[in-house]
């Protein structure tokens, strides 16, 4: 029953996503590292922005990290992308794209979810995923009883995988929620032995939350002018390795008039930047001096982005 109705609401509702109108193995392989962690609408315009820099597994391969991590910037959680490129390189060696899940299992970056996830959605193999919407809809369809592996086997359609697995991930999605559940409008809800205890709201158990750490740091905006060129100083990001970052204050820097102040949250730190006009005669022999005219073809960190917004009153 709950297998045949799951089927049948996602035929009906499922979300339009570039990802679901392909079969490419290599874009769907994309898709599903992007989502890790990563919210639908926020994956989407990274999504068609990268494929369209990078359509297949040769460009993706060749291209310079520095490229790469350009067109990530903003997604979070980086060694996604270097692990990428790393799986490009690797199915190059191997000729063409791996198309069982042992094979898939074996790319840089490939864990069990994505291995079935790629295998499921590219070739039709019956591998089951549990992402964490998974492992939230089976936690409230048993009230917390069995695995959640074994559950998303005997739910698992083996003729349409995809299908069946897609339906799951979706039903996590957009109606079985972290909080609040649309139990009213769940197309399993009678299935549901949380819902007849009422433990809903209680499943799957919460971890319990680090300690949030609040840090106060200054970013300098340092510009160097002439009639031809308005270039600013960068320093390697401390933050996100591979990027780049405004610089903190360092020896032999003249702080001048603050241009203002943002706040970012990575994971549990929550940092409040002060942005601070500045100049410099000598740099550190680590920094750069980056024409702003090219500023959108390095990888600049979300630190930088937002302060640099700062001296436009953005």
């Amino acid at each position: 029953m709950i297998r045949s109705e799951l089927a049948d609401w996602y035929d009906r509702n499922k979300r339009r996503l570039p990802w679901r109108e392909t079969s490419d193995p290599y874009a769907i392989w994309i898709s599903e590292i992007m989502l890790q962690q990563t919210r639908v609408a926020a994956v989407i315009p990274y999504y068609e922005r990268f494929l369209k820099r990078f359509p297949h597994v040769a460009a993706l391969a060749a291209a310079p990290e520095e490229e790469v991590l350009t067109l990530w910037s903003g997604l979070g959680y980086y060694s996604r992308a270097r692990n990428l490129q790393s799986a490009a390189r690797q199915i190059l060696d191997l000729g063409s794209f791996p198309q069982t899940y042992d094979d898939l299992r074996r790319l840089a970056g490939i864990g069990d979810y994505t291995a079935a996830a790629v295998a499921s959605i590219a070739f039709g193999l019956p591998h089951a995923v549990v992402d964490g919407n998974v492992r939230r809809v089976i936690a409230r369809i048993t009230n917390g009883k069995g695995e959640a592996q074994e559950i998303a086997n005997l739910l698992m359609d083996r003729k349409i995988p995809a299908r069946s697995n897609q339906a799951l991930m979706e039903l996590g999605a957009v109606i079985c929620l972290p909080r609040d559940p649309l139990c009213l409008e769940c197309p399993i809800a009678k299935a549901c032995e949380a819902r007849k205890h009422g433990t809903q709201n209680d499943l799957p158990a919460r971890r319990p939350k680090p300690e949030t750490i609040h840090l106060k740091r200054k970013l300098l905006l340092i510009h160097q002018t002439d009639r031809q060129t308005d270039r600013i100083l960068l320093a390697p990001s401390a933050r996100v390795q591979g990027f780049w970052d405004l610089p903190e204050p360092f020896k032999g820097v003249r702080i001048g008039p603050r241009l203002g102040e943002f706040r970012h949250s990575i994971t549990h730190h929550i940092y409040s930047f002060t942005v601070y006009e500045a100049a410099v005669r000598i740099a550190p022999k680590a920094f750069r001096w980056f024409d702003c005219k090219d500023i959108d073809e390095i990888p600049l960190s979300t630190t930088a982005k937002k302060g640099m917004r700062c001296s436009i009153g953005v």
